[in-house]
């Protein structure tokens, strides 16, 4: 093998880059830059228990997904559930009534006092639903007549790294297939010049939680449907550039004598990973005329550059990766998914979700307005939330203009548009405490089985064969909330 790979002029450091490429070295892995063949399929139980994806079960409303995850769980009652009766018992006790024998974190559990604090900034209403926004989200709040605000989300996890993983894989503990991963499985790419999913991450200047590759994992599905991440640095996806000294011809030359070795090892092995193999570097090929044309945004008239904010201009920062999304979205990517860090507020509330919630409310609206004016709202799906909500109390000590909120898994505010979901409604209502739910409430796995029923696929048939196991999104509960959907 050696020997025919030195005819083609591969020298050590050229076996090198394809290690890395192979071996996705660095914060992208390039092995799941991959389009699984799903033209001219149908889909069946068989199928997907043999692991063949297949095409919608029926007509989607949405095409892509957007997820704008606000990593941190932003505080409920600072920005979409009005609480005015926290203000007026400011300092009390939580009555023991309310919290009827919830556990709490560490941080809070041996507290001498949980007293009730109302939120710093004020609300008002807006749009026909009259939907009550905070002032810290202006700009969210000229968009809610085309969002719909779900304000009785509940979880199970009480903490950040089950919780997150959670929402986005369906199970609290790890190794298993991320949303993306999923989406990608069973409707495949629609651009072949790019993965069908990719990862964004952003952080602000609030207390950060890590985010980490599990939760873009393709877990026991084929490599070919784990998310890429992107970076913000000089080169976006590492590795996919040739090395000094190879050229096009070169390169093409390369791929097509390596793709004739690998397909030898495969009828030898029958190891469906150097398929994989194969692929990766046709798309890492592909991708490097494709990705740096979607990465540029110098032909974006001014109007979309004030539409998102300046900072839209500056790679890495949220209002940046919207515009990116926007423009992956617009090229077919089938998930998108954005991690903003920094919503994690245990002390000195106030000062720290103003700074986060001034990074992300332009950058929002202006990506929903954006996908709009465009005419691609309505087969994009855009999700905006955390992982669970705030407590009602404050966490250490309560003073007259500063003050924390711990975690609470038990209603929380999330918001989500287009693809076929009804715009200017709120959904859900919980208790003049802001404690309990007492409306219409919606669990996690509510959520990814409404979010797969707008892109055609039902959740209780999206199924993995694994270990003896059919394995899928929503495990084995979730309903589709059917009166979020137009």
């Amino acid at each position: 093998m050696e020997k025919e790979l030195l005819e083609y002029g591969l020298n050590r450091n050229r076996r090198r880059f394809l290690s890395k490429l192979s071996l996705g070295i660095g914060s992208v892995a390039l092995g799941s830059l991959l389009m699984p063949d799903l033209f001219n399929r149908s889909r069946s139980i068989e199928d997907l228990e043999s692991g063949v994806p297949g095409l919608p079960d029926f007509a989607p409303k949405a095409k892509r997904v957007i997820y704008l995850f606000q990593n941190g769980a932003p505080s409920q009652l600072e920005s979409f559930d009005y609480k005015p009766k926290l203000r007026e018992m400011q300092g009390q006790d939580l009555p023991a009534s309310i919290r009827d024998g919830q556990r709490l974190t560490g941080f809070t559990a041996n507290q001498a006092s949980l007293p009730l604090v109302g939120s710093f900034v004020d609300f008002k209403q807006y749009g026909e639903s009259r939907a009550w926004v905070s002032d810290l989200f202006p700009k969210t709040a000229k968009i809610v007549d085309d969002i719909c605000i779900i304000k009785s989300m509940h979880t199970e996890a009480i903490n950040h790294d089950p919780a997150l993983t959670f929402f986005q894989t369906g199970a609290q503990q790890g190794n298993r297939p991320s949303m993306g991963s999923w989406l990608s499985y069973g409707l495949g790419s629609e651009n072949q010049n790019l993965p069908s999913f990719t990862v964004l991450i952003s952080r602000g200047e609030g207390n950060s939680q890590g985010v980490y590759s599990k939760l873009w994992s393709n877990g026991f599905l084929d490599s070919i449907h784990q998310g890429v991440q992107f970076s913000s640095g000089e080169d976006p996806v590492l590795y996919l550039n040739d090395p000094k000294g190879l050229n096009r011809f070169d390169r093409r030359q390369m791929l097509d004598k390596l793709a004739q070795l690998n397909q030898w090892s495969y009828e030898e092995i029958h190891d469906p990973e150097i398929n994989t193999k194969i692929q990766q570097y046709e798309m890492a090929y592909r991708m490097q005329t494709t990705v740096p044309d979607v990465l540029d945004i110098s032909k974006e008239p001014q109007s979309i550059i004030d539409l998102y904010g300046e900072d839209c201009k500056k790679p890495g920062t949220f209002a940046a990766n919207c515009l990116l999304a926007r423009k992956l979205s617009e090229e077919g990517v089938r998930f998108v998914q954005l991690y903003h860090q920094g919503w994690d507020q245990h002390v000195n509330l106030p000062k720290e979700i103003t700074g986060q919630a001034m990074d992300v409310d332009q950058a929002s609206a202006a990506l929903v307005t954006d996908l709009k004016q465009r005419g691609l709202l309505d087969e994009t799906l855009v999700v905006w939330g955390g992982e669970f909500g705030r407590t009602n109390f404050s966490q250490g000590e309560l003073t007259k203009d500063n003050y924390g909120r711990d975690h609470h898994p038990r209603c929380f505010s999330i918001w989500m548009a287009g693809g076929g979901i009804k715009p200017g409604i709120v959904y859900g209502e919980t208790d003049e405490f802001g404690y309990n739910i007492t409306k219409n409430p919606v669990h996690v796995h509510d959520f990814q089985a409404t979010l797969l029923h707008q892109l055609g696929l039902d959740h209780e048939k999206l199924i993995y064969k694994h270990l003896g196991r059919r394995f899928r999104l929503t495990d084995v509960a979730g309903n589709v909330v059917k009166d979020i959907i137009a």
